[in-house]
């Protein structure tokens, strides 16, 4: 593994993707390379969420294009909704990035969610720091927008990008105070269209109402699919992340954040969900069947062994 980590270390995409995979699925090996990763590692992770349709990807292209003619060396993992029945990622977020594969300074991974409650993979944690630990300038990581997610990256990310369209204008309202709390950014993507104005200003309000004495959240028009107003949004991003290498009460909070959903994944960690459907199909067979009383005994049965 030492070796493996050293090369992760020198920037070789070959080996992140074996380190990745081993990290993702717990194989032997796997908390070395995450007990060996470099300490104090300031390289910005920058979150890309809102709803389906609110042209996430489209907008992660413009800002790798962008920062490519900066001459920056940046990671993107793309989680994408799985089946419930084979854990496979099904969108391949890969498929809208083609241009970029041959890039030497562009790295692109899929991850699927697995299940795992919200849109975030519950390896992610894990992986994103694998991928930090390589030699790149920027971690971007785009969720699937659903559930809780929005919620969830900003958890892990320095600076969290909220992506809304003009059609989002009532559902903002509904959001208001998730959004508004995870948001180091406003995103109005395909601003070209109907309503973008309205929402534009809505979003404003709403920023300027929740700021009080602390920064207020920006908020920025974007057509990504002609670039419009994505340097202005890359500028932002860049001065955001500059100013939070420094410990700050949402830096605690955050990494407070990632330990304890470390510390659920291992606690977890022995459960299989085929063992579980398994012992849900004996005990419908057996008949009598109680939700909580099955979870609470499986949940014994299962730590009683792991901590055995």
């Amino acid at each position: 593994m030492k070796q493996l980590s050293g090369d992760i270390k020198h920037g070789s995409y070959l080996a992140l993707a074996k380190g990745i995979s081993i990290v993702e699925n717990e194989l032997p090996g796997y908390l070395e390379l995450l007990t060996g990763l470099r300490e104090n590692n300031t390289t910005p992770v920058i979150g890309i969420t809102g709803p389906p349709g609110a042209g996430k990807s489209t907008l992660v292209n413009a800002l790798l294009r962008h920062w490519l003619q900066q001459h920056k060396k940046i990671a993107v993992i793309a989680v994408d909704p799985s089946s419930p029945f084979n854990f496979g990622a099904l969108l391949g977020d890969r498929i809208r990035m083609n241009a970029f594969y041959t890039n030497k300074n562009i790295y692109i991974r899929s991850l699927a969610s697995r299940g795992a409650l919200g849109g975030l993979s519950s390896k992610i944690i894990e992986i994103t720091d694998l991928v930090k630990d390589s030699l790149f300038d920027l971690v971007v990581v785009e969720t699937v927008g659903v559930g809780q997610s929005e919620v969830e990256v900003a958890g892990l990310a320095d600076c969290t990008i909220v992506a809304l369209v003009p059609e989002a204008g009532d559902e903002v309202q509904t959001l208001k105070a998730g959004i508004m709390e995870i948001a180091d950014i406003f995103v109005v993507n395909k601003a070209d269209r109907d309503n973008a104005e309205a929402l534009y200003r809505n979003l404003r309000l709403m920023a300027h109402e929740k700021a009080g004495d602390e920064r207020e959240i920006p908020v920025f028009k974007t057509v990504a699919t002609d670039e419009t107003g994505i340097a202005e949004l890359a500028e932002e991003i860049e001065n955001f992340v500059a100013a939070g290498n420094k410990i700050t009460e949402k830096k605690i909070q955050l990494l407070a954040q990632k330990s304890w959903q470390l510390m659920q994944t291992r606690r977890m960690g022995g459960v299989s969900r085929y063992q579980l459907q398994k012992a849900i199909t004996d005990a419908l067979q057996a008949g009598g069947f109680n939700l909580y009383s099955f979870t609470l005994n499986f949940m014994r049965q299962v730590f009683d062994n792991t901590s055995s």
